[in-house]
Order: C-alpha cells, then structure tokens, then sequence
C-alpha cells in the first residue's frame, strides 16, 4: 500500500541542523552573499567608531579647559562620516538581502509546487487541499524576514559583540568583567524562553494550515452550505478554527514579548549597575571622564546586538517551524518517477493489458485487488461497478497518476512505468467525471490540450465533435469566460469543453471518467455525438454510470470490491443475471423514475 504522507510538525532534527538543510534547499541565496556579508560586518563595526572619537573629543577636546575649535570640528566631521558612511553601507547590504532572500523565497515556492505536481494521486488523496496551500505559500513566507535580517543578523551582531567586548576589554578589565556577570542571568533566561518558543511557532504554522484548509472548503461549498441551512454550523466551525489559531498565535507572541521584555530590563539593569560601579572606582583607577563614557558606549553598542538577538530568536523559531514543514514536502520520495531512457509510445491505438493489479491508498484497504484484463487496439470497453468499487482508482493507474503496489500496466506492449512521461501524457489523456476549467475563456481551457493550437484549430475542434451550435450559442463564444472551476457553465457544458480539449490533444487512447453522468438533457444529445466522434477510431476506456453507454461498449468489465467479477458483451452479462445485472435494472429503474440522466 501506498504510503506518502507528511509528518505535520514537519522534519525532525536540532535547530542548526534544519537551517543547514533550509539554506542548502535555497542556492539563490548563495548569489552575492560573500558580498553582502561583508557590507553587513563593515557597518556593524562602523558604529564603533563613536566611542572611540566621543572619548577623544571628551578628554583632548574639553577635559583639558581648552577648547581646540579645529580639533573638535575634525572629530564632528570624523563622527559624521562614521555615521553616514555606516548608514549607507547598512542600507546596502539590507537592500542586497531583501533582493536575494525574495529571489530564494520565489526558488522555494516552484520547486515546492513542482514537487506536489511531481507526486501521485496516493498523496493528494492523503493531503488536503488547504495543508498543500500552507506549504508553498504560508509556510515558506515565515522564512522571509529571517533571510532578510535574521540570519546575518546572528554574524553581523556576534561580530559586532566581540568587536564591542573587545573595546571594553581594552578600555577598563575590571568593568567588563562586571558587565559580563550583570549579563549571564540574561543568556540563561533567553535560553530557557528560546525552547518553548521553537515549538510554539510550529504549532503556530500548523494552526494555520488548518485555517486555510477550513476557510478553503467553506468558500468553495458556500452553495451547499447555503442550500442545505447550515451556515450557522459552518460558520461556528469556522470560528473555532480561527480562535484556535488566534490562541496558538497568542501564546508564541507571549513568548515572544517576554524575551524581548526582560532583554531590555537586563540591558538597563546592565546600564545601571555598570555605571554605578564606574563612578565608584573610577577616580581610584585613573580613568578619564572620556574612557568612563566611551567604555559606556561600547556597553550600550554590546546590549544592541543581545537586545536584537531577542528578536533575530523569534525570527529564526519562526523559520525552523516553516522549513521543517517545507523540508517534510520535499523529502517525500517521487513515487511516480520518470524512467530512465524512457519508451515512446506509438500515434497508433494502442492496446492496454492490467496485469494482477493491486493497489491502495494510505491508511485504507485495498482499492484494488489481483485485477486482470486486456483492451485491444481501438477498441472501447467501459468499466462498470457499484461506488467505491475501485473504477476510477484503475483509470488513474492506468494514466500513471499513481503506480500499483503490485502487478503490471502495459500499454502498446510496453509498461507504463518504462515510457517516457511526456510521450504517455501526449498519447493517452483522461477526461475525469468532474472536468477542472481554469478562471478563464472557453478557448483557453481547450488550449490546454495542444498549446500551440489556433484559434481556428480550437473552432474546429468544436466542429469536428459536432458541438458547432453549443460554441454558438454561448454569449461570447470561445471568448466566454468559464469562471472559477467553469462555474458559469452547466455540468455538460463543462463536459463538452473538456471533451473538445480531449480531441484537440489527439490521444491515441482515452480514459473517460464517467463523463456522461450529471448531464442536463438538453446538452445530452449533443454530448453523446461529441463521445462517439472522439472514441472513434481511439482506444478508450470509459467508467460509466450511465448504463446506456455499456450497451454500445466492446466489452464491459465489472469491478465489485476492487475485484474483476464479471466481463463480456453488455447482452452476455444479462444473460448471466450476475452482478451486471444487477447494477442494469437498477439503473432502469432509477431512469424511468426520473432520478438519474
């Protein structure tokens, strides 16, 4: 059985252990960052020179009772330049990032989707639609302000650290050392706050896949939820979903305002007690009012980087919990790969043979269970069945949307898991029951079957399926917007457009995923033409509902329970009054009584 499904706390593994992974998973990130690191350390250190030109300024400049007009316009000078040039350079290597973190951020977002449209229908069965969203879009957004300050932030200011611990060292040992005690109950409580942050963010990212998962369906079924008076239902199920996620993002910005918070009473406590101390040996040790103030400065330019550090933890907490997620998608091996020197299909029809198949899906049974059979070449045979009898689970197989866990798929002789990927999508193409139309015209979504179509070839592929008057009598014709999912079309409307895209596409086989069921009768006529046209001459397997279809079918094959149970000529299995049989009168029975086309 398939198994393919996403740890939703994402992958294990320690904090500098998922950002190696994280960064080697962003290369455009690489581009430049030498560079950029180098501005970033250059601006750091720039802000040092203050104290050093404060405590010239203090002890040559005003200490001595005389007052050097020129000297102190040098050192003002001298002060502006330190400042403005580190203004700019800063601003240089934080526009440099902010280009290359959304370079790497826009990297991760398509080889994330790439992958999720790499992987088999076991997956997408497993995931739902919200969680995938919150991967590509959510879940890799948490990493930007990490990228864009965060993760230099930790080299530029333990750069900057040692650069300001090593200036107090020079100016006073005695006062440092005081400095450093004052600051160690802060790194222990910073520590102890950091572990509960980590899993505070990942509940956080999970919080919100829930939410998009729920407002997601809601908006999509708001017709059903209307027609059937359960709004106020949905809306409570909305609701909660939201306070949950409300109360998870609550408790991590808790812990996250109390590291910042007790950040800046040590650094003031730092302040104090190191001015304090200053003041009482200060005249006993010979220093200078200008090497008291500047040793102060470099204090302040010490507690700036350990005050940001609360943040640049929230930041980086943040990121882990994303990229974990992200990294949990792309570690999820292709199940369905791309075979090595891949075989190419025929533009002949070919024949499909299933060969003891069995498959299922993850934390389920068996879908499919030991089934076998042939199809000749241009013949058309229609799978029948009673719901969850595994008929569309077989079609999907068979177009490699997943593979068997056991048994063999051939088509033109060949298995599908040794042709190439483009020649099998090129030859054989799948119309599904419920057609998917993108947001827009009706000859964009025909389009999609053969990209380098026309426009006439697309009216022509109308034409060909006799659909020639539905095309004209649509307000716009091929430039009718469809709306989200073809909405604004009916359910056989849908289905002629997706049937001309079929024939634009010109497979050699077709799969046809009950695509006459839930039709409106006066559509019906012209889409049964339309599948008798694209069948013709094709190989096609058809699931049908609409038993009327088996009745001009080849062959029909009868799945019960995943299991082939009945096969032959649509008059033959009613002879046999087997399960066939069955599933025939009712569907009389349900026609004359009006339930179903």
């Amino acid at each position: 059985m398939s198994a393919v499904t996403v740890d939703p706390d994402g992958v294990a593994g320690s904090t500098p252990a998922v950002l190696r992974r994280g960064f080697a998973s962003i290369p455009e990130i690489r581009d430049g960052l030498a560079l950029t690191l180098v501005l970033a350390l250059v601006g750091g250190f720039g802000r040092l020179a203050v104290p050093v030109l404060v405590q010239q300024l203090l002890d040559r400049g005003l200490s001595t009772g005389h007052v050097d007009v020129g000297h102190l316009v040098l050192l003002g000078a001298l002060a502006a330049v330190a400042v403005g040039g580190t203004a700019l350079v800063n601003w240089v290597s934080l526009l440099r990032l902010a280009i290359a973190s959304e370079r790497a951020l826009c990297g991760l977002r398509v080889r994330a989707f790439g992958h999720i449209h790499r992987l088999s229908v076991a997956y997408h069965s497993a995931e739902t639609r919200g969680k995938l969203v919150s991967r590509v879009t959510s879940d890799v957004g948490t990493l930007s302000q990490f990228l864009q300050w965060g993760g230099i932030a930790w080299v530029v200011n333990g750069a900057a650290m040692l650069a300001a611990l090593a200036g107090m060292l020079y100016y006073d040992v005695w006062l440092t050392l005081v400095t450093v005690a004052l600051i160690v109950p802060m790194i222990v409580l910073i520590h102890v706050l950091t572990g509960r942050l980590g899993p505070a963010h990942s509940a956080v990212r999970g919080r919100v896949a829930d939410l998009l998962t729920v407002t997601s369906e809601t908006i999509q079924g708001a017709a059903v939820i209307r027609a059937y008076g359960i709004t106020k239902p949905s809306l409570r199920r909305t609701t909660a979903t939201i306070h949950r996620w409300r109360d998870t993002k609550a408790r991590a910005g808790y812990l996250g305002s109390v590291l910042f918070s007790l950040a800046e009473l040590f650094a003031a406590i730092v302040v104090v007690g190191v001015v304090a101390v200053g003041l009482a040996i200060g005249p006993s040790t010979g220093r200078t009012a200008g090497e008291l103030v500047a040793f102060l400065l470099l204090v302040t330019l010490f507690l700036g980087p350990v005050g940001q550090f609360t943040q640049v933890i929230d930041f980086t907490q943040n990121a882990v919990a994303g990229w974990r997620r992200v990294l949990a998608l792309l570690d999820i091996a292709e199940d369905v790969t791309e075979p090595v020197n891949g075989r190419q299909l025929p533009a002949s029809p070919p024949a499909v043979a299933v060969r003891n198949v069995t498959f299922g899906y993850p934390n389920a049974g068996p879908a499919l269970t030991d089934v076998s059979f042939e199809v000749p070449a241009g013949r058309q045979v229609v799978l029948v069945g009673a719901t969850g009898s595994g008929k569309t689970t077989l079609t999907k197989l068979i177009a490699r949307l997943a593979d068997p866990d056991r048994g063999h798929i051939l088509i033109g002789g060949v298995d599908v898991r040794e042709i190439a990927t483009e020649s099998l999508r090129s030859r054989v193409v799948v119309v599904p029951q419920e057609p998917f139309l993108f947001d827009t015209t009706v000859e964009e979504n025909v389009r999609y079957g053969q990209p380098s179509a026309t426009r006439t070839d697309v009216e022509q592929a109308f034409h060909e399926l006799g659909a020639a008057a539905f095309l004209a009598g649509l307000p716009r014709g091929l430039d009718t917007p469809v709306g989200q999912r073809g909405e604004s079309l009916s359910a056989g409307e849908r289905q002629l457009v997706a049937l001309a895209r079929a024939h634009l596409a010109n497979p050699a086989c077709l799969i046809l995923d009950e695509a006459t069921s839930a039709v409106d009768p006066r559509i019906e006529l012209t889409l049964i033409e339309a599948l008798r046209r694209l069948t013709a001459g094709r190989t096609s397997l058809t699931v049908a509902h609409r038993l009327a279809t088996a009745e001009r079918a080849d062959e029909v094959i009868v799945l019960d329970g995943g299991r082939l149970v009945e096969r032959g000529r649509h008059d033959e299995l009613l002879a046999a009054g087997g399960v066939y049989t069955g599933l025939y009168d009712s569907w009389r029975r349900a026609t004359a009584a009006g339930t179903v086309a």
